[in-house]
């Protein structure tokens, strides 16, 4: 399950253990346990007081793999309510209050790749992992909000190019396009994120929140807008 560990005024949100056990899961994938966990640990960081950024992070080869699609097969009438819990996850951190980035450091596909783009910043490995929307090459859709989102964080041609081709852009690929800000080498990836963090946390507070809302009130609207007509039906990642 997700954890937290701190450095100076920036909150470090790690997505899994980074030694699993037979009954994690290496690919961070959104489990409805492991999303109510990733809340819990978000209200833990907004209510420290005085400055204060946010880094993510997976570990060893993935950052997250996205939607649990094991657990929506076992539980495919209820598909549209797990979905609409993603994309509110999605809002909270498009608009948080706070400065947030992604550290990229493996694998990052479907609702990870989504999840990232929420974010402020977002730091990749540069030598190996993949940034992935692969709805359109698995045959499956994506819920309105998540496509509104790609829309308000990329360019549109960017983002055109990522939703139907489902294409895998590595790090230097990735940062031509626009997916992310910022390459660095294997052991740095935390590093550049927690630095970059560190320099922005002293604009933490409800004005950032508002400035966010401001540029992003299409996306996020759109995104706590409850899910519908996905029950029983193949989805990509929210």
């Amino acid at each position: 399950m997700p954890y937290l560990e701190h450095e100076g005024d920036v909150a470090i949100l790690h997505f899994g253990e980074s030694q699993h056990t037979a009954g994690s899961d290496p690919e961070n994938r959104f489990h409805p346990e492991w999303i109510a966990r990733v809340h819990t640990l978000l209200d833990e960081v907004e209510a420290h007081d005085g400055p204060r950024a946010l880094v993510t992070i997976g570990a060893g080869k993935y950052y997250s793999t996205g939607a649990d699609l094991r657990w929506v097969g076992a539980h495919p009438d209820e598909v549209d309510e797990y979905l609409s819990e993603i994309q509110l996850l999605f809002a909270r951190l498009l608009v948080a209050p706070l400065p947030t980035v992604a550290a990229l450091q493996g694998h990052t596909f479907g609702a990870g790749a989504f999840l990232a783009l929420a974010h402020d910043r977002a730091v990749m490995r540069v030598d190996r992992g993949y940034f992935c929307l692969p709805g359109i090459t698995i045959g499956a859709s994506y819920a309105p909000g998540t496509v509104a989102l790609a829309a308000a964080r990329l360019a549109p041609r960017a983002a055109h190019e990522a939703l139907v081709s489902g294409r895998r852009y590595g790090g230097a690929e990735a940062l031509t396009l626009g997916l992310i800000d910022e390459t660095a080498a294997e052991h740095e990836v935390l590093s550049a994120a927690v630095e970059y963090a560190k320099n922005v946390a002293h604009t933490r507070g409800p004005v950032l929140g508002e400035i966010k809302y401001g540029l992003y009130e299409d996306a996020v609207t759109r995104l706590r807008m409850p899910v519908r007509g996905y029950n029983n039906t193949s989805v990509a990642c929210g």
